[in-house]
């Protein structure tokens, strides 16, 4: 758990920094689609957090609404959640091993 929280706040740091620059319309839907890959594939390995989910809602709802930079910010943050999601999963998938009583 230790070598999880360095890289899950460095990500979340990321994430929510603010952009220099007025996001677009294109600029949501590409942020938001890499934000659902991430999601699918930590689906995929039985990993995903219900703040991704959150996070996407969040995203879609600021999108739906026009406001692009909130969209794009919330989008990155999940894009971020589900990445450590899926370091989780595969980083867990072998560390219970060290833990065996041997």
């Amino acid at each position: 758990m230790s070598t999880l929280k360095p890289l899950f706040v460095s990500l979340l740091l990321i994430a929510s920094s603010a952009c220099a620059f007025a996001a677009s319309e294109a600029d949501y839907k590409a942020a938001y689609a890499a934000a659902e890959a991430a999601n699918k594939e930590a689906g995929k390995l039985r990993n995903q957090w219900t703040t991704t989910a959150s996070t996407l809602a969040a995203a879609k709802k600021a999108g739906d609404a026009g406001d692009f930079d909130k969209a794009v910010e919330a989008s990155k943050e999940a894009e971020a959640l589900a990445k450590a999601s899926i370091f989780q999963a595969t980083s867990e998938k072998e560390a219970w091993k060290a833990l065996e009583i041997r």
